[in-house]
């Protein structure tokens, strides 16, 4: 195997000078693997919620969206002109981690990595939990990471050539990641203040930075743009999130070990030693990467950010990380004229990553992954206070939802034909929402109305009726609205998430039309 084998001497000619060559072939074969792996599962379970709002995104093409960036957008409604199926939604984000595999490999390259470093990076972002389950499902953070290491091999080949028309393509990159995921901006913050506290500082003294930021700016603009017509909702919903308390707060060591466990402990040594690297090896010359991330680090922690939230920077600390772990070996002459001790680290972090595999993707049964969960002792950790069922969320959220959708086609077509034309669904959040507008139809349901996140813009539509089937509401708070509230059916799933497990409310004699008390029903959250 390519990645076992003697790496190459730093002297080895690549046609750009001397140095050691990109390994194409072991490269492109683990980025085939992470394709394919997920490819296979794609149509395990079933639609995750943010799936289900984003093809609904995809169908209102915008600039901008309540609490995401527009890019997600314009992905689902590509998947829509494929079919909408669930391995037409999930082939993007596997692409995007697929190619992630191979460009981390090639960033171990650019640091100075042979094929063993190049391979033992790609191999860490197979085996990293954290990429196995983000990239199974359709989200920004599937791309985001993509869109980081973009910008540090882009920042490396900066500081090797000192070649500044690429701060362009910097910013281009940043550009296109701010409109993938607006946490891009905190990844270019860390950038900025890593240039202050390292040698590339001069660069900030040409024009060239600036201008790259600029071009970053041009392609957000629109987004800018979108933002500041609607009255900013982006920022209303964040600082709603923080009031709610919604999401789990982290003390630093609880942060910290949550980083190892996403990452895969086997895999804290590689990492945390690439990050050592960036400071010390090659007398500092990538010190810039490290400062980026301890300074993201930082932000991070001090937001109260997500654990994930870190994930798109670490590939680059595998990359450094191999290329010391490649460059230690060859100072201790451990590997001179023989495999196994490679082998065996490359076996030792496969090995770990394999019962881990599991939990993070959906290979099991439910039940069998229930059972598999209690023998490891081993539980996600929760990144939402509220959200409770018998699966970690990224599994539950993909059940129960054409169940539900069936159950109100079955209230639905309980009403008389004159009822049914006064009769709207009202959902109270966006999974509830995507799932009436993606199954709805073949069991001939009205499109949903919801005012959660951006459905709350795209309002009631044409609906004029007095009745409404209202999903996930309590008939003390109904009441305020409707002449008569009763329970007309009940949706639970064994395997769903708790909060989807509820009665199924009809409500009759709206008070005031729909588009009246239409601005009191916001909810961004």
């Amino acid at each position: 195997m390519p990645l076992l084998g003697q790496a190459p001497s730093p002297r080895e000619v690549t046609g750009e000078g001397a140095g050691p060559a990109p390994a194409v072939g072991l490269l492109l074969g683990a980025g085939a693997f992470k394709l394919l792996l997920h490819l296979a599962l794609a149509g395990r379970y079933g639609y995750f919620r943010d799936e289900l709002y984003f093809l609904d995104c995809g169908r209102h093409l915008d600039w901008g969206y309540v609490d995401h960036a527009p890019m997600i957008g314009l992905v689902a409604r590509l998947a829509l002109l494929l079919g909408g199926s669930l391995p037409a939604l999930r082939i993007f984000p596997a692409v995007a981690g697929a190619l992630l595999v191979a460009l981390t490999g090639l960033i171990a390259w650019r640091l100075g990595g042979g094929r063993f470093a190049q391979g033992l990076a790609a191999l860490a972002v197979l085996v990293a939990p954290i990429y196995l389950a983000g990239d199974t499902i359709l989200s920004m953070n599937a791309f985001e990471p993509l869109f980081w290491a973009g910008c540090v091999y882009v920042l490396i080949r900066i500081i090797e050539t000192g070649n500044p028309r690429l701060w362009m393509v910097f910013g281009a990159l940043a550009g296109l990641g701010l409109e993938n995921k607006h946490s891009t901006a905190f990844f270019g913050i860390a950038v900025a203040a890593g240039l202050l506290v390292s040698p590339e500082r001069r660069a900030l003294l040409t024009a060239w930075p600036w201008l790259g930021a600029a071009v970053a700016l041009a392609i957000f603009a629109p987004n800018l743009v979108w933002q500041a017509r609607h009255g900013f909702p982006t920022l209303e919903d964040l600082g709603n999130v923080s009031r709610m308390g919604k999401n789990v707060v982290l003390g630093p060591a609880a942060f910290f070990l949550q980083q190892i466990l996403i990452l895969h402990p086997v895999l804290l040594p590689l990492w945390l030693g690439g990050l050592v690297h960036l400071f010390i090896g090659r007398r500092g010359r990538f010190r810039l990467l490290g400062w980026t991330y301890v300074v993201f680090l930082v932000l991070m922690f001090a937001l109260k950010a997500k654990n994930y939230y870190l994930a798109p920077i670490y590939p680059m600390l595998f990359a450094a990380g191999g290329v010391a772990l490649e460059a230690g070996l060859e100072r201790l002459g451990a590997t001179r004229g023989r495999v196994w001790p490679k082998a065996a680290l490359a076996a030792l972090i496969a090995a770990g990553g394999l019962p881990l595999a599991p939990i993070v993707l959906p290979i099991l049964p439910p039940e069998r992954y229930v059972a598999y969960e209690q023998s490891l002792g081993l539980t996600p950790p929760k990144t939402e206070v509220s959200h409770r069922g018998p699966l970690p969320q990224i599994f539950g959220d993909q059940f129960g939802w054409e169940e539900l959708t069936k159950e109100v086609a079955r209230i639905y077509v309980a009403l008389t034909p004159e009822e049914r034309s006064r009769t709207g669904i009202f959902a109270n959040n966006y999974g509830e929402a995507g799932a009436i507008d993606l199954f709805g139809p073949r069991y001939g349901l009205p499109r949903a109305i919801s005012a959660h996140q951006t459905y709350f813009f795209w309002g009631p539509g044409d609906f004029r009726g007095d009745i409404l089937i209202v999903l996930q509401d309590t008939r003390e708070g109904l009441e305020k609205w409707c002449a008569s509230v009763e329970e007309a059916g009940v949706h639970h799933h064994p395997w769903g998430m708790e909060e989807e497990n509820n009665p199924i409310l009809v409500c009759r004699g709206l008070k005031s039309p729909l588009s009246e008390i239409w601005p009191r029903l916001k909810k961004w959250n």
